[in-house]
């Protein structure tokens, strides 16, 4: 990550902490009245090879005894009521904020992955990682309700399994190796303003 675009993501997560904050202590109130805690869901991914982090993120769905793996049709009855709201509206990602601080993460670039898919997977990962992982970032503006879609459709977890290896990584790799090889501060920006649009307008057609 260049000095230029590490001084953007704290500068950028400062100012958005301070309107946002009372929007996560308004969420966390709610999640904590309707779903009782843990009011966080903590994952380790992968910010490179062999370097985890934890991700944060408001809980979205009821708990499990083990979980792993993409989300299919196979957990929506685990999605909560307020938990689809904030799925829809990426309102549950706020908390990632503070990865944005700490240097786990910045705000565009490849989604961080499970350590699962970058052991499965070690020479393309070793590639995409070499970006900081992001909050948004372009597979997952093109390829994300496209995801959703197939994910949809399995409603066994090995199913969920088998279409997201088979269809889906390979997809998004592609499209993080596309980000890497031109990524800027206008592709950036692009990113930043569309993945906004996406969320404010539903069926938002991307402007190139």
């Amino acid at each position: 990550m260049t000095l230029g675009k590490r001084v953007f993501d704290v500068v950028l997560a400062l100012v958005l902490l301070v309107p946002l904050s009372v929007v996560m202590l308004v969420v966390a109130g709610l999640l904590l009245l309707s779903e009782g805690r843990p009011i966080l869901y903590v994952s380790e991914r992968m910010r490179a090879p062999g370097e985890a982090f934890s991700l944060i993120k408001f809980r979205t769905m009821t708990q499990v005894d083990e979980d792993a793996g993409a989300t299919g049709a196979h957990k929506a009855w685990r999605i909560t009521r307020l938990g689809h709201f904030l799925r829809r509206t990426r309102i549950d990602e706020l908390p990632q904020l503070f990865n944005i601080l700490r240097g786990d993460m910045s705000f565009v670039g490849p989604r961080p992955p499970l350590r699962e898919y970058v052991d499965r997977f070690p020479r393309r990962y070793a590639e995409v990682l070499r970006t900081r992982p992001g909050v948004t970032g372009l597979a997952t503006l093109i390829y994300h309700a496209h995801e959703d879609r197939l994910l949809a459709d399995c409603h066994t977890a090995e199913a969920t399994e088998a279409v997201y290896y088979r269809r889906c990584l390979p997809t998004k790799l592609r499209l993080d190796r596309i980000y890497q090889q031109r990524r800027s501060v206008a592709l950036d920006m692009w990113i930043i303003a569309n993945t906004m649009m996406t969320v404010i307008i539903p069926g938002w057609v991307r402007r190139r």
